[in-house]
């Protein structure tokens, strides 16, 4: 797989959002699965995240703009204002990580989205931590 993996060139997977690793099911998580959030739930907090985001962006002039995923790099700073402790968490992690500009644009606009999702006005550092854990690449090769 990591053979393969390293086929896939840095621009073509720096326009990939989330790599997750997920694990085999295993029988026991068939038997008794876990406590999770019902899929009714899960959609109710993906309309109300739209609903932000389209009026956000209707707000801002960008009618043609529905969702975060979308949002010209221009309006970035607008619609993410991070504070002290977001931007030093941003400033490491983009070092270390060496993101590249549109790596660390992505990673805004998640950490928006993940924040929408919570209902949450600002981006936190929780949100940002996430965002960030979704670029990890270690798997990738």
């Amino acid at each position: 797989m990591a053979q393969y993996q390293s086929r896939i060139s840095g621009p073509f997977l720096d326009r990939i959002d989330l790599v997750i690793e997920v694990p085999a099911v295993t029988a026991a998580d068939l038997i008794a699965p876990g406590k999770s959030e019902e899929s009714k739930s899960v959609a109710r907090r993906v309309a109300r995240a739209r609903d932000i985001q389209t009026h956000r962006f209707e707000a801002l002039g960008l009618a043609n703009v529905t969702c975060n995923a979308t949002c010209p790099v221009q309006h970035l700073t607008a619609i993410t204002q991070l504070d002290e402790s977001g931007l030093a968490l941003l400033r490491s992690a983009a070092d270390a990580m060496k993101l590249t500009a549109r790596g660390y644009h992505r990673v805004l606009k998640v950490a928006r989205t993940l924040a929408d999702l919570d209902g949450s006005d600002g981006i936190r550092r929780l949100h940002l931590a996430e965002a960030l854990s979704y670029r990890a690449r270690e798997t990738l090769g």
